[in-house]
């Protein structure tokens, strides 16, 4: 029976031998993917139950201070190695995916299985610290800023909140040789000159206004540079490199002069992927494989030169970007493209949000991108209309193919919840706002109506299906 389980191990330890870590990591995610955080917008509490169930023969967790409003800022240490390694998530509360993702890292770190060696290798020669979810005050209001109303990325000159506090007096006492500064930014940033959303972007952040390059500053470009290498693998050319002006207030670069080598990820938008959890897998992926880099010193063999060859983050990302399309104005017809966003608004749903379409520009849009776009050549826009009747004889969808793209409801006292509904309501008496209007239109081709903008949500009305996450306006 030994002898099996001894030959077993050897055929697990031969196979893990001829893949690449991250690959291993890439396809077997789900193995390790903690359930319950498939929304961005995470409770504390649920984040605290997870810490309170990792196996205490591998972590220890420890309430380091509190928030502003008294919740607790824990750090969870690993490891036993002679490298010290600090990651935080969420200093910024409405920037979840990170946390997510360290969720799932705790959840690999414990497990018994194949990749024991990986462990192995990963808690012998490092001596890992988290801080997760810093900013909890904020995180439950799904805000940017603590209670104090403070972006805790700039307060690590003053530091103010007791969130800056603990993650000076921790990163001061570990003095950690690398560390990993985890956010969220926009989704609507592309690697410069392509149509593909930067879906993680990196910075060696720098550490005064020359922006010079130390040993700690190049230690942390050759760590951008093997993340880099293996996002290339599952999400080519979706990889930005952030700006790295000095900002002499911020955590990042001011953690780098301390003596850290830093490096910023940002996890921005994929597609279809509105939730985060596509781009969660990647954080777990990189975060673990650059981990074993640093075991391995692998990192060092980078050339800092190809840093600077990491598309620059741009800003030209469009939710819908409808182009060439005819628009008529006092008996004339003008060529023009539309970039509109949806953005997300605070409510009561279940969700905690619904969206509401918003033109962002209009004109000449040629270089600029969409997570979707449609070519409207041939197609004249057409304005939407109000229906004010009832909807027993006729449905949405009909409504729809005759340019209704508005439905009245009765303007009086009380709630109304509008379900498996595609028309915008308004209360009867009411209109609608321009700003409205311009998210909400048609597109007709050959006298017949063939498409529809609703909420700024692209629809096929021949097909009948909405797109996802869709809901109209409700005003």
């Amino acid at each position: 029976m030994n002898k099996l389980f001894t030959s077993m191990c050897l055929f697990f330890s031969f196979l893990v031998s001829a893949q690449e870590f991250e690959d291993i990591l890439f396809n077997n995610y789900e193995k390790y993917k903690v359930s319950g955080f498939s929304q961005r917008r995470t409770a504390a509490q649920l984040v605290y139950a997870e810490l309170q169930r990792q196996n205490k023969n591998v972590f220890k967790v420890k309430p380091v201070t509190t928030s502003i409003e008294g919740k607790p800022i824990y750090l969870v240490s690993a490891g036993r190695g002679e490298t010290t390694v600090l990651l935080w998530s969420q200093m910024h509360g409405n920037e979840s995916t990170a946390t997510r993702a360290l969720i799932d890292v705790f959840e690999f770190l414990q497990q018994d299985d194949e990749l024991n060696a990986f462990r192995k290798t990963l808690l012998s020669s490092l001596n890992l610290h988290f801080i997760p979810l810093l900013n909890p005050d904020g995180g439950e209001k799904w805000q940017r800023r603590n209670r104090l109303g403070v972006d805790i990325n700039r307060d690590a000159l003053r530091l103010q909140s007791p969130e800056s506090q603990i993650l000076k007096k921790v990163r001061d006492s570990l003095q950690a040789e690398f560390g990993y500064n985890l956010h969220d930014q926009s989704r609507y940033y592309n690697a410069e000159f392509t149509s593909k959303p930067a879906t993680i972007s990196f910075l060696a952040t720098a550490y005064n206004e020359e922006k010079s390059i130390n040993e700690n500053r190049s230690k942390s470009m050759q760590l951008v540079l093997s993340m880099n290498k293996v996002l290339q693998k599952f999400t080519p050319g979706h990889v930005g490199r952030y700006s790295d002006d000095f900002e002499p207030r911020a955590f990042g670069d001011n953690i780098q002069l301390w003596g850290t080598s830093l490096v910023l990820i940002e996890s921005g938008g994929y597609f279809k992927d509105r939730e985060k959890e596509f781009i969660r897998k990647l954080n777990f992926v990189i975060i673990l494989s650059s981990l074993h880099e640093i075991a391995t010193k692998k990192y060092a063999q980078n050339d800092i030169d190809d840093y600077e060859k990491i598309p620059r983050n741009d800003r030209k990302m469009f939710d819908l970007k409808v182009f060439n399309l005819n628009y008529p104005l006092l008996d004339k017809k003008y060529l023009v493209d539309m970039g509109i966003n949806q953005n997300e608004v605070e409510d009561s749903s279940e969700n905690g949000f619904s969206y509401s379409g918003a033109l962002v520009d209009f004109g000449d849009l040629s270089t600029y991108y969409g997570y979707e776009s449609f070519d409207a050549e041939g197609y004249t826009y057409l304005s939407p209309k109000t229906y004010r009747g009832s909807l027993k004889e006729i449905s949405e969808w009909d409504l729809l193919k005759q340019g209704y793209a508005f439905k009245t409801y009765p303007h009086i006292e009380g709630n109304y919840t509008f379900k498996n509904v595609i028309l915008n309501r308004i209360k009867a008496g009411k209109g609608y706002s321009d700003a409205t209007k311009k998210v909400n239109f048609f597109l007709k081709k050959d006298d017949v109506i063939k498409f529809a903008v609703i909420n700024g949500f692209l629809i096929d009305i021949e097909k009948q299906e909405l797109p996802q996450g869709f809901n109209p306006k409700i005003e």
